[in-house]
């Protein structure tokens, strides 16, 4: 049963992944990964409210966590598409934008959890 509760949440995740991305390409150039570094920057600050404050404060059946952690969250984040647009950048010799997207997507993405912290200690 578990399987199948990621399973949907991962398909929800990665669906509202794709949407948000296509929105932010349509206002933002594609030679930089911002949909990427966006999904991954919400999807930090969301999985630290459901953890530091949803989930501390026992408001989450296992079945809720597991859906909207290992499942929405892993299917709406992409470090594996981060991964692949960096690489990109470095292999067309882009290295200050590869660093950059480096550099952002990872303090953008701590900065998200951190906000989430902060929020659930109010």
């Amino acid at each position: 049963m578990n399987y199948l509760i990621v399973s949907l949440g991962a398909a929800l995740g990665g669906g509202l992944r794709y949407w948000i991305e296509n929105i932010v390409y349509k206002y933002l150039p594609a030679t930089f990964p911002y949909g990427t570094m966006l999904v991954n920057v919400i999807g930090s600050f969301i999985l630290g409210l459901l953890m530091f404050h949803f989930d501390q404060k026992e408001l989450l059946s296992s079945n809720v966590k597991i859906f909207l952690t290992v499942g929405f969250c892993g299917g709406f984040t992409t470090f594996s598409s981060f991964s692949y647009e960096t690489m990109v950048l470095f292999r067309d010799s882009q290295f200050s934008a590869g660093l950059l997207n480096i550099f952002l997507s990872l303090i953008l993405s701590f900065a998200g959890l951190y906000l989430a912290y902060l929020i659930s200690r109010i």
